[in-house]
């Protein structure tokens, strides 16, 4: 299947993926969610207030779709399909488990647990329910994930990779999501990646109808070749 030799060909990618997010499951065991919250926020600065006001927003599912309407004004349909299906599938599993888990967002986790924590970047809405898992964080690995495997060149793995863990990141610095937020968020963008590469590549269910049934001609005419 096309979609296994790409898994293969991009073994760097999806190591250090899984790598990071297994390093990150085994931090967030080892320390309360308070305390895993609080070592991960240790550093604040005003730039980097700035800087994570904003870069968190390419995580919202807008960079998704301005990728894919780039994909389809250039003719590139079953890329732009791919990254669609990735975003679609990903946006629906977190919005079904937000509502099922319901868990506290931080603010409102602290104040249950009376915590005082008050670095709170100004100008950043906090909301109190609907924490797990980290939407953005799942918008941002589907995006990163769909790029490497529909582009074939290996060199964009690495800017990949650090465009979704510093979306993951920001999520935390901005006090939105805990750290098992986003490591599920992430699990959850890579597997809806790979679902609509392997639907728009392998099943290709998106193919035309003409197209459809050339392809069973040809594949006809190739049995019925004597060897």
């Amino acid at each position: 299947m096309r979609t296994t030799k790409r898994l293969t060909k991009l073994r760097y990618y999806f190591f250090t993926a899984i790598s990071i997010l297994l390093l990150a499951l085994i931090f967030n065991f080892s320390f309360s969610k308070t305390d895993g919250f609080i070592i991960l926020n240790r550093f604040h600065s005003i730039w980097l207030d700035t800087f994570f006001r904003y870069f968190t927003n390419l995580g919202d599912g807008l960079a998704s779709i301005l990728v894919a309407a780039i994909l389809l004004a250039l003719r590139k349909k079953k890329k732009a399909m791919t990254v669609a299906l990735a975003n679609i599938y990903s946006g629906l599993i977190i919005q079904i488990a937000k509502r099922v888990f319901h868990m506290p967002r931080p603010k409102y986790f602290f104040e249950q647990t009376l915590f005082h924590y008050t670095h709170f970047v100004e100008g950043v809405s906090t909301h109190n329910q609907n924490s797990f898992p980290s939407g953005h964080t799942a918008s941002a690995f589907a995006l990163a994930t769909v790029l490497v495997l529909i582009f074939k060149k290996k060199k964009i793995s690495f800017y990949c990779l650090f465009f979704a863990f510093s979306i993951g990141y920001s999520r935390i610095y901005l006090a939105q999501h805990f750290l098992i937020d986003v490591i599920f968020g992430a699990v959850t963008g890579i597997t809806c990646a790979i679902a609509g590469y392997y639907q728009v590549y392998d099943l290709k269910l998106f193919r035309s109808a003409k197209l459809n049934k050339r392809y069973k001609q040809f594949k006809i005419a190739n049995q019925s070749i004597p060897v």
